[in-house]
């Protein structure tokens, strides 16, 4: 019996679109294809790698609106923020750059006697399984470097955001990339886990859940082939005595709630020194109270609703778990909460590490705040958590934040800065969050393997 996976809207619960999963046999094919196609594609010169994914950025450029209007529809972001493509065509473009140099040859000795050196070069077929929040910005982290290295690329990309898929590979075909270098796959878990433990890719990149990434790795178990993941995330942000309150509620509020909570390195924990606390609390709820919660396809919306019911289910149960505690709810229901997908933004204070909502990865429109009296207290709060993506420290003083860095278990620290990423960074993590090197020079060199070269002349 054919599967399907139906795309619900959370605009209106409609189903948006519906495709068929590929048979494992189809899967199969699709490996068999990319792996033939792979060497071909290698042997083309990197110059012209570079030029094909470059064209295809373009093409995903001119066709923005078409990125907006849809993941409106996949997965509630309002159209006013206009998709995607700055992100994607920053990272895109960097990555190209320095390709080049990144892929350049290690020179160890070039003499009349000896060559020697270590080459970069692909793994082969590259299993991208993208997730649905920044679903181009994330995918195209693994692609584009992917591609421009000379592996061949398998998609398979979230349900709730099955159409990102097909706009790629709609691009790709229109820049000239052959249907087999990169394909997007409509893929159950059995197929997927299939796939990778028959090895038929040659390298996995998965952003997702704590459980996706452990069913990754389960299905990778002795095949030795290197599963890239990006995991859950609890952010922190901590706010010295020293910092501008005005700048740091502006930035730690827009992470903790720009698109609906739903980003990887978005906010969901504040430390604020004591002697900054009320002020900082009173400039953040007025901040929030300032959202409108709406339809994401009207221009006045600032906040549409999350992707799923069933993401929003888990918010509400976080804050009415924090209420019980003790917790405090500054944010009045909005009359567009319908207690489904259109979910209030929350402002919590009285909060505690006793409490889910300041523990467990919450992936909505909800931040907890708490004061502290120092720096030992917020780095060790900081610290007491299961996730290390970013964490963002707002201060006068960038010695200071680097020192305090320095004692955070995370994969990045911003100072006076939150929610981003630069693609000349190494985008990483530690502890449940997982493990990998996404981007920069690092994530060309996880996307290739060392190949030495000793070359006796006489």
């Amino acid at each position: 019996m054919t599967k399907t996976v139906k795309l619900i809207s959370p605009i209106d619960g409609s189903v948006y679109l519906e495709r068929e999963c590929l048979s494992r046999e189809a899967a199969f094919d699709a490996a068999s294809r990319a792996r033939a196609a792979q060497a071909a594609w290698a042997a083309r010169p990197l110059r012209e790698r570079i030029d094909l994914v470059m064209r295809a950025n373009k093409i995903i450029g001119e066709q923005t609106d078409r990125m907006a209007e849809e993941l409106a529809h996949q997965m509630g972001r309002p159209i006013r923020y206009g998709g995607e493509y700055g992100g994607f065509d920053e990272r895109v473009s960097y990555m190209a750059d320095i390709a080049e140099s990144a892929l350049a040859p290690l020179e160890v000795e070039d003499s009349d006697a000896f060559k020697r050196q270590i080459k970069r070069v692909p793994h082969g077929v590259v299993l991208v399984v993208a997730p649905w929040n920044y679903p181009y910005m994330t995918a195209i982290n693994t692609v584009a470097p992917a591609l421009i290295a000379g592996n061949t690329v398998i998609l398979k990309h979230a349900a709730q955001t099955l159409k990102v898929g097909e706009h790629l590979a709609e691009a790709f075909a229109a820049a000239g990339i052959p249907e087999d270098v990169f394909q997007n796959v409509v893929l159950d878990h059995d197929a997927t886990s299939d796939l990778i433990g028959k090895r038929a890719v040659d390298f996995v990149n998965f952003t997702g859940s704590v459980g996706g990434g452990q069913a990754m790795e389960r299905a990778a178990a002795g095949t030795f082939i290197p599963v890239s993941t990006e995991l859950g995330g609890k952010d922190p942000g901590y706010v010295r005595a020293d910092a501008d309150l005005e700048r740091a509620v502006d930035t730690l509020m827009d992470g903790a709630m720009f698109n609906s909570g739903q980003c990887c390195c978005g906010i969901e924990r504040i430390y604020v020194h004591e002697s900054l606390y009320d002020g900082f609390v009173e400039k953040a709820v007025a901040w929030v109270k300032a959202m409108k919660l709406g339809n994401p396809l009207d221009p006045e919306t600032t906040m549409g609703p999350m992707a799923n019911v069933r993401f929003a289910r888990e918010v509400r149960a976080q804050i009415a778990e924090a209420l019980e505690g003790g917790a405090v709810a500054h944010i009045p229901t909005s009359p567009a909460d319908d207690g489904g997908a259109y979910m209030t933004p929350q402002v919590l204070t009285n909060v505690s590490h006793d409490m889910r909502v300041m523990r467990d990865e919450s992936f909505g429109p909800v931040v907890g705040i708490m004061p502290v009296k120092d720096d030992e207290e917020a780095i060790t709060l900081m610290n007491d958590c299961q996730f290390g993506l970013t964490a963002s420290i707002w201060t006068a003083d960038a010695a200071a934040a680097e020192a305090i860095g320095d004692r955070i278990e995370t994969g990045t620290v911003f100072m006076n800065r939150c929610d981003y990423l630069d693609p000349a960074l190494c985008w990483t993590g530690c502890k449940d969050t997982g493990r990998g090197a996404g981007l920069s020079v690092l994530g060309f060199q996880a996307l290739t393997r060392p190949k030495s070269y000793h070359l006796k002349k006489a």
